[in-house]
């Protein structure tokens, strides 16, 4: 009975499927300083569980990560996983009160960090990833714990726009079932591949990526402890030879604008997330990539994707087909399937591996759980052949002169100027308190004039939209507000914020 039950440990589950596949030998994680194989990173887990036992982590406890990437992030997660301790993992990059409110929302009963943050987490014990690696090299292996599939592995914070960030709890048997749908469903990852992912594994985007698909393909990933710049990318990618590339629109953005043509060779795959692709942004990192580069839509609450482009299907200017094991229904704003599927509509998703629950929210979790279906915010209209196409987020739909419209169609419109690289719109008030329609631009080059460019935006806009849609002024940007995960906080420029106008 105890051997059947710690088959659902996850950790386990992985270490004995390098085995068996023959991947032990095989390169699992390139840091800066070296490369580990799988069977490495699975011996080091046995130990660190060990390191982390000893610091107070016990079955059934949470012990929180605020760690950049690199091989202490993967220890303390599966160290911590074989223990049957659920794992918060969260960004270092937040700030004090941010670790301080998630530390105690979780309540949290260690710590593992970084020497510069431990100072944080007072009245916890903390134990710092540097630590736990030396403490890991003359541990003994711990024991997997015997828990159920279901079992809670990780409880992660949503990285929305807005509201107070929210833990969504998933089980063990969740990464399987995203990498089915994801690693195998979208990519068809496999041992040779070489995996870099912008997004940092303590959202959901990069965990999935970056340490879910190679541990269950028996291929790499490049773990870079910093915010990858457009160089630093085009330089792993060179050194290790990455054959998949995951990233948010901002980055192919910043990618287009830095880097040159041919410097993506090895690519055979990029992925987009975060945020919709506008399709002009997509067609020009395809041409720089030298490769397809596929939307998709997902989200904290699923674990990662659940409708997408794939490399056997590829439909740009949509997020694709859902994905195997995932349901999707398009619903009006009384939470009824649009009849016949038509119009657009609110998305519900069902499948395996959505959460369960947020931590100590029953609320929030009631108001989008009903009946095994998830409510996610994201509006969209079905094609004719079954693909979708994402019309933005319920708290992004703007009111201009009494009428509701989704800013994505004028951001679509304009994205397509040359001189453009990123572009948002949003409802700004002006000096008598009525909302206008202002377009917020990132110049593709430096130098611009802004008056030509604002005359052509408008004129464009003109040409192609209604007029209540055309935008009454654009403003160039150094950069969009976004969030770490890249999504553009798109109240932020309603209220006048932002990262600074082009001067």
């Amino acid at each position: 009975m105890a051997e059947a039950a710690a088959a659902g440990n996850v950790a386990r589950h992985l270490d004995e499927l390098a085995g068996r596949a023959g991947w032990r030998d095989l390169p699992a994680f390139h840091t800066p300083t070296r490369t580990w194989s799988h069977g490495e990173v699975h011996d080091l887990a046995a130990r660190a569980a060990s390191v982390l036992l000893d610091h107070g982590a016990r079955p059934g406890t949470r012990t929180l990560v605020a760690l950049g990437d690199g091989i202490a992030w993967v220890a303390a997660f599966l160290g911590a996983a074989r223990l049957g301790v659920t794992v918060v993992p969260v960004n270092p990059g937040l700030t004090p009160d941010d670790h301080a409110f998630m530390a105690a929302d979780c309540a949290a009963s260690l710590v593992v960090t970084s020497g510069e943050l431990a100072g944080r987490f007072t009245g916890l014990p903390v134990l710092t990833g540097e630590r736990l690696l030396r403490l890991a090299e003359r541990a003994p292996r711990a024991p997997a714990a015997g828990v159920s599939p279901g079992a809670p592995l990780y409880a992660q914070y949503t990285s929305g726009t807005t509201g107070v960030p929210k833990a969504a709890l998933h089980r063990h048997a969740d990464l399987a079932r995203y990498h089915r749908a994801a690693g195998v469903g979208v990519v068809g990852a496999r041992p040779e591949d070489v995996t870099l992912s912008v997004s940092k594994m303590f959202f959901a985007y990069g965990l999935g990526n970056s340490l879910v698909f190679p541990l269950f393909s028996g291929s790499s990933a490049v773990l870079l402890p910093h915010r990858p710049m457009p160089g630093d990318v085009a330089e792993a990618v060179e050194r290790y030879g990455v054959t998949l590339l995951y990233a948010v629109p901002s980055a192919y953005a910043n990618l287009l604008a830095e880097c040159a043509p041919g410097a993506f060779a090895p690519v055979r795959l990029a992925v987009s997330a975060g945020e919709p692709l506008n399709p002009a942004l997509g067609a020009r990192a395809r041409d720089l990539l030298g490769a397809p580069v596929l939307d998709q839509l997902g989200s904290t609450e699923v674990g990662h994707a659940f409708c997408s482009n794939t490399a056997a299907r590829d439909e740009p200017g949509t997020i694709g087909r859902p994905l195997p094991g995932y349901e999707l229904e398009l619903r009006g704003d009384d939470g009824r399937p649009l009849t016949g599927g038509e119009g657009e509509g609110e998305l519900w998703v069902r499948g395996a591996s959505v959460l369960p629950e947020y931590l100590h929210r029953p609320e929030e979790t009631a108001r989008v759980l009903s009946g095994g279906w998830l409510r996610t915010g994201d509006l969209a209209v079905r094609t004719a052949s079954g693909a979708y196409v994402h019309r933005g987020r319920r708290d992004d739909l703007e009111m201009v002169g009494g009428i509701t419209m989704s800013p994505l169609e004028v951001e679509k419109v304009l994205a397509e100027h040359p001189e453009v690289a990123e572009v948002a719109v949003a409802a700004v008030a002006d000096e008598r308190g009525a909302r206008k329609l202002r377009a917020f631009v990132v110049p593709a080059a430096p130098g611009v004039d802004g008056r030509r460019l604002e005359s052509e935006l408008i004129a464009m806009a003109r040409r192609r939209l209604a007029p209540y849609k055309v935008p009454r002024g654009v403003e160039l940007r150094r950069a969009l507000p976004r969030t770490p995960t890249g999504k553009l906080r798109r109240f932020a420029l309603r209220g006048g914020a932002g990262t600074g106008p082009v001067r």
